[in-house]
Formats: C-alpha cells, structure tokens, sequence
C-alpha cells in the first residue's frame, strides 16, 4: 500500500500540473457554439479555426461551450444521460459535470439541446465529479472536500417552463438527500446498482479511513435516507467499478452481486451480495501495468469478457503503450476467481485512455485528445485477442495537436454516454463543452 499511495500522489501532482500547463484552467476562448447539423464530410465536421474536427463515420449534431451551460469555471468532466417516457413520448436528458456544478439539459429530436438549468456543487469547486442515475433520481459526488452525494428528482426537469427560463437549483431547497456519510465528504466516483437500490462510493478519502478508499455502499432504497451499508476496504484505493448481478458462466455465483473494480495497480472482483460483508474474489495484476483506471463489461447478460483501460501507460510508454497510443485491455473473466489477459486494442494515434463503456457490441472510449473513438468489439468471443476488433468511427475534438498525431497529455474528451434510443451521443470534454454526435446514418 505504500508503493500505491506513493503512485497515486505522483499521478495527483501530474494531473494537476498538466491540467494547468495545457489549459484547462484557462479554457479555450473563441469557440463559438454549433447549433446545427454538420455531417461528417471526406473526414471533417465544421468550417471554423479551431472548431473543425477530424471525424470518421460519425456526424455533429450541436456543439454548446461550457459557458453556455451555465458554467464560471467553464472546465468540465463526467457526462451521464436519462430518459423519460410519458404517453409514448421519450424525452432524453443530459447531466453535464462541470467543475462548479451539474448543467441539465434536454436533447431534442435534432440534436440541438436545450438548457435548463444546473445545480451548484456542495462546497467548493472540483475538477473530479461523477453522476449516476437511478430510476428518476441523480446522484452526484465530487472530490471537493465536505460534498458528499447530491441526490436530485430528475422529475423536476419536466417543468416546462425551463427550456425558456434555466434554474438554478438550489442546493439547500431542491436537493430529495443528501448523503454525507463519506469519511471527510470526498469521492472521485459514484457507481450506481440498479438493481439492489445500491450506490457505491469509490476513492472516498482518506486511505487510512476504516473503508480505506475502497467501495463503500449506500442503499438509496428512500432517496431521501441514504444509509451507508458496509464497505470493502480490504484492498485499498478503488479509483472506480461497474457493480451487476451476476448471470454468466461461473455457475458459483449466478445470482450473486460482484463489483468489478479497478484498484490502481490490480483488477479486482468483488462478492458484493451481502454489501456488509463483502469478500474479494480476485485481484490480479496485468502486464504494463501502470494506473488500473476503469472498465465494462462487453455484455451484462453474459459477463464473459470485460474491456479496461490504464490512464498512464500512454504516458509512461509502458508495456504495450510504447508508442504511446492508447490500449485497452481484454480480459476473459468466465472464471471470476481467475481472471485471463487475453489480448488488447491499439488506438491508432497517441493519446490518453479515460472512460470507456459498451453497447451492443460497440465500445466507446474517450481518449481524452484524440476524442471519442467507437470500436466495434463484437468478435471478441470468437477471437478475444482483439485481433478482429475495428474502428467503426471517431470524432477528434481537439484539433489543436492533430498535426502532431495526437498526444499522451490531458485535455479533451473526460467521458461519453452511448445509451440514449435515440442514438445520440453525449460528449463532455474538459476545456470546451458539449458535443452531440450520432453515428452516420447509411441509406
């Protein structure tokens, strides 16, 4: 553990220096926001200095900067995404994580959002915050010191009222809970459970705390009383996880509740069924290892294989990120206590892997300056060495360092969300806004 702390104040001092010299904290000026559809033409989308970005097979639907969204700070970071159906009508909703709060937005049939309002973060500001949902209600943790866990009606961005009148929403009159029951209120992420009504807390400081900034679960059963249930503490630091019911082939824990986490320098599987006794079932190294970042599993009714990434392998050059073009890594998981490296991906150009997620066999991965790369994973049971994997599109949204083929530094895309029936795409990035994509459509 020791060894860890040591990486994870170096990789703190990194962050924070590279963030400051590439400016984030003095986001890009000039960025005038795209409010309407610009396909994707002989590998381009837009006509601007600055504001046209390299593109394959996917097209801009809108683009709005941060300030637009309500933001001071105009520094963003998570993205996560809900739908309302109401007399089989669907409106989609975007939860947009900024450093200085939450931006709500609708996406409209077009593409074009609309804004509604936003929450103010807790305390202070934050570079880190993360939004899940479950059912109609947000919940929203930050590392600002003292933040805890918003819990917010989603229900109140039906108002119709807002799309002509934004909020803001008040932190002490519109919040359903909040749950403070962190060690000193911090958490780099918040994981969600839909089934088992549970949120799981990770990164939750300080390392010494009983939890030892590993998951710490919280049933939000009653939104409004969140209850802290247990923790796993066992193997330290969880940076974040994805949490399931268990229905794949290690028939030992068909219905049981495991967490796969990423644990900075292991990947980890959890028995979380009994969330007050939780139990480790593996924790395993991989080669070129460097920072156990996060991960999904490629199907949630098999789980026999989940792809993860590493945040620092690109920039240390290590292992198969020599060259320093992103890697995501392959892992065969049908025995949980054993799992296999079976192969990996290689990004053809240099960047920083960040959130990656999949649907319907397609994956999603933000790569910070190079943007949004969508990989067509669906051979991975045929071939889970990754050879027959493809990109099937991208959207570079920082065209700044393209002359260069990219670069291993951060900045860019901090997450996307792939989910909405729609198909349209969220893209938060850092330093400029939010980008609506959607995957060319062919005739």
């Amino acid at each position: 553990m020791m060894m860890m702390d040591l990486m994870t104040s170096v990789v703190e001092e990194i962050r924070g220096d590279v963030l400051r010299a590439t400016g984030i904290f003095d986001p890009t000026l000039g960025i005038n926001p795209i409010a309407k559809y610009t396909p994707c033409i002989d590998g381009y989308a837009g006509t601007e200095a600055n504001n046209t970005y390299m593109c394959n097979n996917l097209d801009l639907y809108s683009f709005t900067p941060h300030g637009d969204l309500g933001s001071s700070a105009k520094v963003g970071n998570d993205i996560w995404g809900w739908a309302h159906t109401s007399d089989g009508v669907t409106r989609e909703f975007g939860l947009v994580g900024q450093m200085d709060g939450t931006a709500f937005v609708e996406v409209l049939s077009t593409g074009q959002i609309a804004y509604l309002g936003r929450l103010p973060t807790q305390t202070d500001l934050s570079i880190w915050r993360d939004i899940k949902v479950i059912g109609h209600y947000a919940y929203i943790g930050s590392e600002a010191e003292g933040h805890g866990i918003q819990i917010f009606d989603l229900l109140k961005l039906l108002d119709s009222s807002l799309a002509g009148s934004p909020k803001e929403f008040s932190i002490e009159t519109d919040l359903t809970g909040h749950y403070d029951g962190l060690p000193i209120g911090t958490s780099h992420n918040v994981v969600s459970h839909a089934d088992k009504n549970l949120i799981v807390a990770v990164g939750a400081m300080p390392r010494l705390d009983v939890c030892g900034a590993g998951l710490i679960f919280v049933d939000v059963a009653d939104p409004a009383n969140p209850k802290t249930v247990g923790c796993a503490g066992e193997d330290g630091y969880v940076h974040d996880a994805q949490c399931l019911t268990y229905y794949g082939p290690d028939t030992k824990y068909n219905g049981s509740d495991v967490c796969y986490s990423f644990n900075e320098d292991t990947f980890t599987i959890y028995d979380i069924t009994d969330p007050s006794k939780p139990s480790i079932i593996s924790a395993t190294f991989y080669h070129g290892v460097s920072y156990s970042h996060q991960g999904w599993v490629v199907d949630e009714k098999d789980q026999s294989y989940l792809l993860m990434n590493d945040e620092l392998d690109e920039m240390f050059s290590r292992g198969w990120a020599v060259d320093q073009k992103t890697i995501t890594f392959i892992w065969d998981i049908k025995d949980l206590s054993r799992p296999v490296l079976t192969g990996h991906w290689e990004s053809p150009v240099r960047a920083i892997d960040h959130n990656l997620y999949v649907h319907n066999g397609l994956v999603y991965l933000s790569n910070y300056k190079s943007g949004l790369r969508i990989v067509d994973v669906s051979s991975v049971a045929r071939d889970p060495t990754g050879a027959d994997f493809f990109e099937a599109a991208f959207f570079d949204v920082h065209p700044e360092d393209d002359a260069k083929g990219g670069e291993a530094v951060f900045g860019g895309v901090w997450s996307t969300y792939p989910y909405f029936e729609s198909g349209y795409l969220l893209v938060n990035t850092l330093e400029r806004g939010l980008f609506v994509l959607k995957i060319t459509e062919t005739a």
